[in-house]
């Protein structure tokens, strides 16, 4: 039952953020989810309901570049495809959403990778 908990607490820590975070279509909402195995990260317009932009270790472009998908490289890709991907589709400030996670490891070094390439937070 201790994975039961956990994701219960997870939830509400997702909750409490969204409360106060809403993406917008000049500021869209950039949502981080780790999983064990995988990265994920999507821009999204809550005004519209549509994801803007999405990468992960999955997607084509990475998936010959990334050895291990649950690594910190593999964030830091993901980090600097999602912000490539804004860039084409003209979006240049996001919203972070950490999406009920602690941000440090994985997520911020997916923050800090998209900062880098271009993307303000």
């Amino acid at each position: 039952m201790v994975g039961n908990e956990k994701r219960v607490a997870r939830q509400r820590r997702q909750a409490r953020v969204r409360r106060r975070l809403r993406g917008t279509d000049q500021r869209p909402r950039l949502s981080v989810f780790r999983s064990n195995k995988h990265m994920y990260a999507q821009v999204i317009s809550d005004e519209t309901g549509r994801t803007l932009a999405a990468a992960s270790t999955l997607s084509p472009a990475l998936r010959d570049v990334v050895k291990s998908a649950a690594d910190r490289e593999a964030a830091k890709q993901v980090g600097v495809l999602i912000a490539r991907l804004c860039e084409e589709r003209a979006i240049r400030e996001v919203v972070f959403d950490r999406n009920g996670f602690l941000y440090h490891g994985r997520v911020k070094i997916l923050a800090d990778a998209a900062r880098e390439a271009g993307l303000k937070f």
